[in-house]
């Protein structure tokens, strides 16, 4: 195990405990989250070396990387993604200065795939092989093992998106600042969290699938994701929802809670997130854009 001395958001090296989550999906293990004194940004500390995190997304179950249809929860997530995907693309056309994007975990690069159906021109980088290999041969994308992503050319793309993404990177400095190098000036960046201020995790507390111990070592709130886009050279432009993502986190995290997905509370307490989140916009996840400054 590793401890962290200095808060990535804002360097402080005064934490709070915060919450102690035990990881559901895999091992059993407990982990601490702490939360920064002077910025509110919470994170495991401390965490598993970053040569052992690989062991905790050793399994079949990992949606993202197995691209899984087995099952009815799995064949909802997929029917679910695929809407979304044509969403996203919506979205960064408001956006867009142009349409060179790299997306950062791409996973098995399903939507990466329809951007390049739109005409964009498109890179991942993916660091587990069986989903790398899953993007090149089955959707035919150019995608690239984690370590490429410091060999790109600067000012590569005019988009960068991270779905889901940035909670499980273990540099957070560090990658900020290739992110900042990457683009383009005036590009947009598109980064996708769970809300660990959200009214669902309130609900579900150490319980709630968002914290995802340890395989999620960042948990963000709206403030403390703009501080961080700020530190690292980037301006706030949108805070948009991912409204579907409360009853995706609702049913995982009665699973965890009660060893079953039991779906009528399950969507009802995702209905009941949402419509708290409309009067604070604290939803379940979110998306922050951002400019390059």
């Amino acid at each position: 195990m590793e401890e962290i001395q200095n808060c990535p958001v804002c360097n402080s090296q005064i934490f709070d405990a915060c919450l102690s989550c035990r990881d559901h999906f895999l091992s059993g293990e407990i982990f601490n989250i702490v939360q920064c004194h002077e910025c509110g940004f919470r994170f495991v500390n401390p965490r598993p070396a970053e040569n052992k995190l690989g062991f905790y997304y050793q399994s079949p179950d990992y949606i993202s990387h197995s691209n899984s249809r087995k099952g009815l929860f799995n064949n909802v997530y997929q029917g679910v993604r695929k809407y979304t995907i044509s969403r996203k693309y919506k979205m960064i056309m408001s956006f867009s200065p142009g349409n060179r994007i790299l997306d950062v975990g791409c996973a098995t690069g399903e939507f990466l795939s329809y951007m390049k159906t739109k005409g964009w021109d498109t890179l991942g980088i993916e660091p587990d092989g069986s989903a790398r290999k899953q993007a090149i041969e089955v959707n035919g994308l150019n995608v690239l093992d984690e370590p490429y992503l410091e060999q790109l050319p600067d000012a590569s793309f005019d988009v960068i998106t991270l779905w889901h993404v940035l909670e499980h990177v273990a540099d957070l400095s560090g990658r900020m600042k290739s992110l900042n190098r990457l683009l383009a000036p005036g590009g947009i960046l598109v980064i996708a969290v769970p809300n660990s201020d959200s009214h669902d995790a309130k609900f579900y507390n150490d319980f709630w699938a968002g914290y995802d111990v340890p395989r999620h070592l960042s948990h963000f709130s709206p403030s403390s994701m703009n501080r961080l886009l700020v530190t690292f050279g980037f301006k706030p432009v949108k805070t948009l929802p991912m409204r579907l993502d409360a009853y995706y986190v609702s049913l995982l995290s009665e699973k965890y809670q009660f060893g079953k997905i039991r779906w009528l509370p399950g969507l009802w307490n995702g209905f009941q997130a949402n419509s708290k989140a409309k009067k604070d916009d604290n939803y379940s996840s979110l998306i922050f854009v951002s400019k390059k400054v």
